[in-house]
Parts: structure tokens; sequence; C-alpha cells
């Protein structure tokens, strides 16, 4: 059974992958910069014998700047879903996110043991579903919230309609078990574009942001900001940090990779809020990318359920510390000893100034 999970996973990963990753037909789906786009420019010469990869984030010290991105419904995946996904997130030490749509509750995952966690939030048009879930949170001992501002309505999933995608009779999103809002109907297209149209609020605005800041002491992430003009609107709003995140490359079509849009964020901010990736970091190069560009840290989500799948706990651990070692060695490869000393002058990418070919270039 193992070995089928594992070979699934891959023949996911190996065919769906490129397929969201490059253009799909007429739509271009895209999450992630690809190799073409970006070119490393490493120091040489520098004693590497030690590498600091520490980092803290809202005031909590890290192992790495790699973080757990919210992935919903994870029990589908593997039976052990979020617990699996917590214990392996605290085990490397780093910070794990819930979504609210989790197969576990927020009291579920906190119950798994010690560790750092933020709460991914979607806003019902119930706002006292909203403001009691936010208050579960925080007792949970649950230390940020992950505001997810991009979704006012769900892009066209194609294959989710394809398959009238409802979660299995024996999964309900725990979040919102007993306020009758934890069962997903089934529907002629998508189970979850009915569930999200009859209850995520359309009205979500920036002063949402600041009712927030009224009920939690926890503070507030805004993740979906992809330019700048919204990214200082998030400063001015008060928010503690942005997220930059296109949903996985799922909701509208022809957005930027995040990676893209990223350094156009970190600008507006003008240091401001710390900014962080969210979605495209397949290896630890890209990591480095997302630093060298202005992030101050990067959330995963694919990898994590696709290694949750194949092997479940062991598996996430497995994937977080593939991305550490990479990460590691991309650091020591570019003469970098600390997070600190990534900069900008180490990579290149499409969008910067051409530079003048070189005179043999001519010969």
């Amino acid at each position: 059974m193992k070995r089928l999970q594992r070979r699934s996973c891959l023949r996911w990963y190996t065919t769906t992958m490129p397929l969201v990753q490059k253009t799909n037909g007429l739509f271009k789906r895209t999450e992630t910069l690809s190799q073409e786009s970006c070119d490393f420019r490493p120091r040489i010469l520098i004693d590497v014998s030690k590498i600091d990869m520490t980092t803290t984030i809202l005031g909590f010290k890290i192992s790495m700047p790699i973080m757990v991105a919210p992935t919903a419904m994870q029990k589908m995946a593997h039976p052990e879903g979020e617990y699996a996904t917590a214990r392996a997130a605290s085990a490397a030490g780093t910070i794990m996110t819930l979504s609210s749509w989790a197969t576990s509750s927020v009291e579920e995952v906190a119950s798994t043991g010690p560790g750092i966690r933020f709460f991914q939030l979607y806003v019902y048009k119930n706002r006292n579903v909203v403001e009691q879930l936010v208050r579960r949170a925080e007792r949970a001992g649950f230390k940020a919230i992950a505001l997810t501002v991009d979704t006012p309505r769900l892009g066209r999933r194609e294959s989710d309609i394809k398959n009238r995608f409802t979660l299995p009779p024996n999964l309900t999103l725990k979040n919102f078990e007993g306020l009758d809002l934890g069962k997903m109907d089934e529907a002629n297209d998508s189970g979850l574009a009915s569930y999200v149209a009859g209850q995520i609020d359309r009205t979500l605005s920036w002063k949402d942001v600041q009712w927030l800041q009224t009920i939690t002491k926890m503070p507030i992430l805004v993740k979906g900001v992809i330019t700048g003009e919204d990214a200082r609107i998030a400063v001015q709003a008060g928010a503690a940090g942005i997220i930059v995140s296109n949903h996985g490359a799922r909701q509208l079509d022809y957005v930027p990779a995040t990676i893209s849009a990223l350094e156009e964020v970190v600008k507006a901010t003008q240091g401001r809020i710390p900014v962080f990736l969210d979605g495209g970091v397949r290896r630890g190069t890209d990591v480095f990318k997302a630093l060298a560009l202005g992030a101050s840290g990067i959330f995963i989500g694919r990898p994590v359920v696709f290694s949750l799948a194949a092997e479940g706990e062991a598996g996430v651990r497995k994937v977080l510390q593939m991305l550490r070692d990479e990460f590691e060695l991309t650091m020591a490869l570019s003469g970098c000893r600390s997070l600190k000393e990534i900069t900008r002058n180490h990579i290149t990418t499409e969008w910067d100034t051409p530079r003048p070919p070189h005179p043999s270039a001519r010969l």
C-alpha cells in the first residue's frame, strides 16, 4: 500500500506539477519562476564552515525561513492529516499555518504538542462565526492570523468542476462542526465553489483588517497581495506583515508568479513590515531567490501535501529537511553565512536592466 501511495504521489508530482507551473492551454497559470528567469551571482573565498539559517518571525525564533503554508482538507491526503503536519513542523523547529478548512480543528492541532502555529482565516458572512473562530485559535495558542484576501469568489477550477469535487462523507471541516457549516454538499459542478459562494463574505474590505485587530491580540498577516498599491494600503491598515500569494495559481489567470511580484511588494512596504512568499518553492535554491528579492521567509504548500500523501508525518519531515539541506548548500556556495548576508546582488532576474554584452560576444 505504501509503495502504491508513493508511486501515485510521484505520478501526481511529475504530471500535474508541470501543467500548473507552465502555460495551460489558453490560460496562463504560473506559480514558479522558471530556471531561465533567474541567475545566481555567487561570491567566493568566504569562510562558510558555519552557516546560520535561524530567523525571527513576528518575534518567534525558528530554525530556518521555511514555513508551512495553509492547505485545506489534509486528511484527504493521509488519515493523520493536519496532526502529522503539525508534528513534523514542530520537529523541524518551524511554523505551521492551519487552514480554516482543515479536517482537524484548532484545538485538535494544539493537542499534538508544542509548536509555533499560525491560523489562516476566511471571513464568513456570519461575523459571529468569524469572531468565535478567531477567539478559539487564540485560546488554543495560535500566534498569528493569516487573513486570505484574494477569494471573494472561488476561481474557476476546472478539475473540481469536472470531478464535482466535495469532501468525502467521512470528513468534515472540523473548525465549523456544530455550526451547520462543516459539511460540503454535492453540487452540479464544484461542491467547494458552491460552499464558498454560500458562506464567504464578498464585502470583505480593508476596514475588516482593522476590525480583526479589535477582536484579537494576534498580529494580522494579509495573504494574497501581489501589487505594490495593495502593499502600501496593507501597511496603512495596520497589517503586521504581507504574504505574497496567488493562491497556488488557481484563482485568476494571467497573474504573475508570486516570486515575480515579490520585489514590487517589498519595495512598496519600504521595510515597515515583513513580506513573505507563499507558493512556487520546490527547491532550496527557490528559498534563496526569495530572500535575495527581499522576502523575510517563505511558505510551502504543495510539497507538504504531496509528501504527506506519500509517507505521512515522515514524508513531511523529509521534505522540510530536504529543503533545509538544499538551502544551506545554496547559501554556502553563494558565500552567505547568515540570512542577512543574502542580498539582491546575489541574483539577476529577467526584469533587471540588461547588461551590455561582453566584448568577446561581438567576435
